[in-house]
């Protein structure tokens, strides 16, 4: 009995040691940031403003990004993903995309350039990527191919390091 005994306790321990951890990326912990951009009104430039109907759409793609459950943006803020295989993404903001009116739809083209770095989290979540926006030149900021005049006024950037979504990283006057 005592060798049933001590073979079970045996084959029970040679069983769970090979078990390890589980590997689960916590939800909380800091993953690839987006560009968090917030909307401020051109002739206040204290209040934020809500942008109507907005659609960004990166450069050689068809569908628009999703934020929030839709591709059309309603509100002060937005967060864009940026590319995390090339220093330079090209996005086409259009205002007013679902109008009824097209004289109402005006497109602009912002090409980000920044610099990247490729940080180990864990082994449950991998690796994630830290942007510094370029000191010279951030951003380029043109009409697109339809001249229709430009609908943003200015940029501002309020944050070259792009860490973490907790802080706006650029603010855009219409």
């Amino acid at each position: 009995m005592k060798k049933i005994f001590l073979i079970t306790v045996l084959v029970f321990s040679l069983a769970f040691s090979g078990c390890e951890k589980d590997d689960i990326c916590d939800e909380n912990t800091s993953t690839t940031p987006r560009l968090i951009i917030s909307f401020y009104d051109f002739n206040d430039p204290s209040t934020l403003k809500s942008v109507t109907d907005l659609k960004i759409i990166a450069e050689g793609m068809e569908e628009g990004i999703t934020y929030s459950g839709s591709t059309l943006i309603n509100g002060s803020t937005v967060a864009i993903p940026l590319k995390i295989d090339a220093d330079v993404v090209k996005f086409k903001f259009i205002l007013n995309y679902d109008n009824a009116t097209t004289a109402l739809i005006n497109e602009d083209e912002i090409q980000f350039d920044y610099s990247r770095s490729t940080i180990f989290v864990s082994r449950a979540c991998g690796f994630k990527t830290n942007y510094e926006l370029n000191q010279a030149n951030p951003f380029t900021h043109t009409d697109a191919t339809v001249a229709d005049g430009k609908w943003i006024e200015s940029i501002s950037v309020k944050n070259r390091t792009i860490t973490n979504e907790n802080e706006t990283h650029l603010e855009i006057y219409f």
